[in-house]
């Protein structure tokens, strides 16, 4: 499937470059990814283990998060970086709760792009676009969403384990002011960042690894730095926590190692509208 995928790719797709979507695809199991990618993950693997069950929880993170936001109240997501289709993407969890819930996915990786158009399929009651669009250009982004969802309404703005991909000098806290600010009231923000806090050298030698490797580098940040991310949004609780302790029914698992912080915040005063009614469905 990815070979056919590919010989539709635009020009100036590159399967021997590693790519952080294939990478994070190839810890999870998947079979979209190709042979740079898993040189580069086999790597990481060897010297930090416990990226693979990272990248698990993760994943379960997002469940987590995605049925928290419905039970909220918000019935629209827009998932920046999403990466390649994996178990419960954000509009299946969604969609379970509540299948009006509306979906943008957004990547800029053609080959995310269509996979995600071949393999995620709405409700018939609700809704799922895919933008290819790099997550620092805002205005591309929301001009685009706003095709499927309505803006004027909460959202619930994902940014999982995609902000490490944007270095210091480029200002993540500005990336995500930028989308964030711009969104309704009511809405909210969902971060998970890779951190080194839990084991410093391990994490340091196997980001240094993957990143002589690819072309878009990874940077770790301290629970301080990614509580800048979130500065001038109303954290609920726990706060930020490492992703396996945030909101768990089960005590199983939380103390399993994930090298990732993760939080959710308001990002302005809350003020709930039923959906259906706003919509006029």
């Amino acid at each position: 499937m990815v070979m056919e995928m590919l010989r539709t790719a635009r020009p100036g797709f590159e399967p021997g470059e590693v790519h952080p979507a294939r990478v994070y695809n190839f810890w999870l199991g998947g079979k979209d990814h190709f042979a740079a990618d898993r040189e580069a993950g086999q790597e990481v693997m060897r010297l930090r283990p416990e990226i693979v069950a990272g990248a698990r929880a993760n994943r379960e993170f997002l469940g987590r998060v995605v049925r928290y936001l419905v039970g909220q109240g918000i019935r629209q997501f827009l998932d920046v970086g999403t990466g390649l289709p994996a178990p419960d993407n954000v509009h299946e969890v969604a969609q379970r709760v509540d299948p009006w819930c509306r979906v943008v996915y957004v990547d800029r990786d053609p080959l995310v792009l269509m996979h995600s158009r071949a393999l995620l399929t709405s409700s018939r009651e609700g809704s799922c676009d895919y933008l290819e669009a790099d997550l620092r250009d805002a205005d591309l982004i929301l001009k685009e969403a706003s095709r499927t969802l309505d803006l004027t309404q909460p959202v619930a703005l994902l940014l999982l384990a995609v902000l490490q991909l944007i270095p210091d000098e480029e200002e993540p806290g500005q990336v995500v002011a930028a989308l964030a600010t711009s969104l309704a009231q009511g809405s909210y923000v969902a971060i998970s960042h890779m951190t080194a806090d839990f084991a410093p050298e391990a994490v340091t030698a196997a980001a240094s690894a993957y990143n002589e490797r690819a072309a878009v580098p990874v940077t770790a940040r301290s629970h301080a730095q990614v509580s800048e991310l979130f500065s001038g949004y109303q954290l609920v609780a726990p706060g930020i926590v490492p992703i396996t302790s945030w909101r768990r029914d089960q005590i199983d698992g939380a103390d399993q190692v994930a090298d990732l912080y993760g939080g959710v915040a308001r990002t302005t005063r809350f003020l709930w509208r039923p959906w259906r009614t706003a919509v006029g469905a």
